[in-house]
């Protein structure tokens, strides 16, 4: 037991408890109230981990103070901590309990560049460890394990995808977390588009500008055709398609021909399998500007791609029956099911297992995630209110499905075949 079990004098998975599990209707409301109860216990540290992590933002892979508050929230709490886990400097792995079952709850806790958490990341990572917390509390009268996943780098750099590859998630039956948003998405159909994002390097040769240009090739000049190439591109491409990007590098000084410029781009498709004709057109985009301009091209994956989401249709319908249980009001689903323009690398891991990404509101928030105004939001009481809910609508998914022995049977066979 750890220094900080100790402390506490409450591990909620301490020696005496039952080690087969106890399910059924009865056993479920039973550790239903546990775990609504822990995550009330543990209110106060959830909202100032969300609120300590908003108010010092960290960016992709940089997250060490962030996942050090995690990693301490989840210690104090009874979980096995691991830091640094799969490789990555800023990932952590927080577990507890044991059985045939495993609910992992995944953490997201990087920022954005200069705005800071306008995604709400901070929403999320306090969320998931209330979730987590609140299952664990169940874990032993239910004989499941709680898996916390402190996922780094969402925003540019795919921790999950890296955290896949590396076997973060080869033991865990199923797995969730909550967004933020301007309001509650339930939807099973709810999507988000695949992504690939690369670096374009075009290299040309030095000149003086004004003695010998004529000697230079140009690779700012190459980015602009580029450019116009891809802008030509958009139009012929279908609705739900994007193509995004911007100049990283274009020269040194006005009189020097630019010998390298780097780009960064983007290509968004419905589905992952679309995405490698697209990127290949915006590809011969950049080809294309290195002939004309007698630069050469080269190219470098950023990150891994991204893949849409596809939600687990029960365990959305637990969550979903969560947040009602604690009273939020879920809106209408419209005819057609949502597709975001946004992308996450929670879409691998929901098209690797058994898995969902619901939304989550601040209700009353005004701009849109990546947005100053919506960062604002994260830091406010509506954004206390999110925390809470969703960790107590993920931890009333992962006790329902616990406490379902035909559910929790399907859902081995699944990971098992």
């Amino acid at each position: 037991m750890s220094s900080a079990q100790e402390s506490t004098g409450r591990n909620p998975g301490a020696a005496g408890h039952r080690a087969e599990p106890d399910t059924g209707a009865g056993a479920g409301a039973v550790a239903r109230a546990r775990a609504e109860s822990r995550v009330g216990e543990f209110a106060g540290r959830l909202l100032e981990l969300s609120r300590s992590l908003h108010a010092d933002p960290e960016v992709s892979f940089d997250e060490h103070r962030a996942a050090g508050r995690l990693a301490a929230l989840m210690e104090g709490a009874g979980f096995d901590v691991t830091r640094g886990a799969y490789g990555l400097e800023t990932a952590l792995s927080a577990s507890y309990g044991s059985g045939d079952l495993t609910v992992a709850v995944c953490a997201e806790y990087d920022a954005l560049p200069g705005i800071g958490h306008a995604c709400g990341h901070n929403v999320i990572c306090a969320a998931g460890a209330g979730a987590a917390i609140g299952l664990a509390a169940a874990a032993d009268e239910l004989g499941f394990r709680v898996l916390l996943l402190g996922t780094p780098a969402e925003e540019e750099g795919g921790g999950k995808v890296l955290m896949l590859e590396r076997g973060a998630f080869d033991d865990v039956t199923v797995a969730m977390m909550a967004h933020p948003g301007k309001h509650d998405d339930t939807d099973p159909r709810s999507s988000t588009t695949a992504v690939s994002r690369f670096e374009v390097t075009f290299t040309g040769r030095a000149a003086h500008a004004g003695l010998s240009p004529h000697l230079g090739v140009n690779a700012a000049d190459a980015t602009v055709v580029a450019q116009v190439a891809v802008g030509q591109l958009r139009q012929q491409i279908q609705d739900g398609r994007r193509v995004a990007g911007f100049v990283r590098h274009g020269g040194e000084r006005s009189n020097i021909v630019p010998e390298r410029a780097v780009l960064e781009f983007e290509v968004r498709t419905p589905t992952g399998e679309e995405l490698a004709e697209l990127k290949e057109r915006v590809l011969d985009c950049f080809r294309g500007a290195a002939v004309a301009t007698g630069c050469e091209v080269s190219f470098r994956p950023t990150q891994p791609d991204y893949l849409d989401l596809r939600n687990d249709a029960w365990l959305m319908g637990a969550y979903e029956d969560g947040l009602r249980a604690v009273g939020r009001e879920i809106p209408a689903r419209p005819a057609e099911p949502r597709r975001l323009g946004a992308s996450t690398d929670m879409g691998n891991v929901t098209q690797a297992l058994p898995a969902i990404h619901p939304g989550i509101g601040i209700l009353g928030a005004q701009g849109s995630p990546h947005t100053r105004e919506f960062a604002d939001w994260t830091g406010t009481a509506a954004a206390d209110d999110a925390v809470l809910a969703a960790a107590r609508a993920m931890a009333h998914a992962g006790v329902a499905l616990a406490a379902d022995p035909e559910r929790r049977a399907h859902y081995r066979a699944l990971r098992s075949g």
